[in-house]
């Protein structure tokens, strides 16, 4: 399951329901048949000018120009009936009128062409989103995987948050990270990370290693690539790398400063702390024997929740912190997407639609055979350390 805000469309511009293009019309008809039926002194014609207006609303400049066209032939109407076309007064109304409707048709044509040029720069902005994160498969050998990711700008569409997945003997290893800070500089980071992630795919490191060679990766690209900027160097990156086994009740993990994954097992939550976190990536250049790997039971039935801390740094009108914990621990779901579309809804709903910061979510669970993603029956999950 992927979550993603989508872009802004004109189709509403463009193709207006019936429904919205009965008002202008009611208040030309309405204002023109209200004025010939009352005496010379009162004017109502200077009203027409709403009809217009309210169509720019909802319609493109082609509609909005039409609509106020038709509302200068009103006037005119008017105008015939009440006294004479070459009255002053007429004359000024209609000169009003005419003017008023061509600069709000014009109005709304740089308005629609604003938006389609938003439009397409928020679609490069997510073909380099699918290119930097591509959708995580819903397969991945046994595994279940189901995702979402929230870009706290939705005309971003992309923002800090990384994620990615590549297959490894007997195994899939995962990565979830979120860079510090925000903007272009963020996603570059993103964008090395992601790729030094996928590059040594095929050289099978070992945990240690593959974490190492990102550290390195991202001090590299920060120390002769940042151009001088203080923000660029002092910059680094939260991640969590893990091997999840295929064949073998287990998973690895090496946790970089990134916030403990969440194991549902059997009706309860635990979170996996390792006992020594590592430094996040990028603060100076990293060796593989400073990263120790830290085993913990994964079995089929149990369900693996990986996020960023957009979820838990979440707040709602009350400025409390979302918890997370307890929201994952009361839905008991063993279902990857489900447990994502609760957690995706509840968070925008629990922030009130607005969000401080980006939110990528995985769920990740191995089918029980013939049970579909039901609950496990192995004991709960105790690190072991390793290198």
């Amino acid at each position: 399951m992927s979550v993603r805000r989508g872009l802004v469309r004109l189709d509403g511009a463009r193709r207006p329901s019936p429904g919205w293009l009965a008002v202008p019309l009611a208040i030309i008809v309405l204002v023109t048949v209200i004025d010939i039926n009352t005496p010379p002194t009162i004017h109502l014609g200077p009203l027409l000018i709403a009809a217009p207006a309210i169509t720019a609303s909802f319609a493109g400049p082609a509609l909005t120009g039409a609509i106020g066209a038709l509302a200068v032939v009103a006037q005119i109407v008017i105008a015939v009936l009440h006294g004479g076309l070459t009255t002053p007064n007429h004359v000024a109304q209609i000169a009003a009128l005419l003017v008023i409707s061509v600069l709000v048709t014009l109005f709304r044509y740089v308005r629609d062409r604003h938006q389609r040029r938003l439009t397409q720069v928020q679609s490069v902005a997510v073909a380099a989103q699918q290119v930097l994160l591509r959708p995580l498969p819903e397969r991945i050998g046994p595994l279940r995987i189901a995702f979402s990711y929230i870009a706290a700008e939705a005309e971003a569409q992309i923002g800090g948050d990384l994620y990615a997945a590549v297959p490894f003997p007997g195994a899939t290893r995962l990565v979830v990270g979120d860079v510090r800070g925000k903007g272009l500089s963020a996603i570059e980071e993103a964008a090395v990370l992601i790729g030094a992630f996928r590059g040594s795919a095929y050289r099978h490191l070992s945990l240690p290693g593959i974490v190492a060679h990102l550290g390195n990766s991202v001090y590299w690209n920060n120390a002769h690539l940042g151009d001088g900027n203080p923000a660029s160097e002092e910059s680094f990156v939260t991640a969590l790398v893990m091997d999840v086994h295929h064949d073998e009740p287990f998973l690895t993990m090496v946790n970089c400063g990134h916030p403990p994954p969440l194991l549902l097992h059997d009706d309860k939550v635990q979170a996996l702390e390792v006992p020594d976190p590592a430094l996040p990536l990028g603060l100076s250049p990293a060796d593989e024997s400073e990263y120790d790997v830290t085993t913990f039971g994964f079995e089929p039935g149990d369900l693996l929740l990986l996020y960023t801390d957009g979820v838990i740094e979440a707040r709602n009108r009350e400025r409390a912190f979302y918890p997370l914990l307890e929201r994952v621990a009361s839905w008991n779901e063993t279902d990857p997407a489900s447990l994502v579309r609760h957690l995706h809804d509840d968070l925008l709903r629990y922030a009130g639609g607005n969000l401080d910061d980006d939110v990528a979510i995985i769920a990740v669970a191995v089918p029980q055979p013939g049970r579909g993603t039901g609950g496990g029956t192995m004991a709960p999950a105790r690190p072991r350390r390793g290198r």
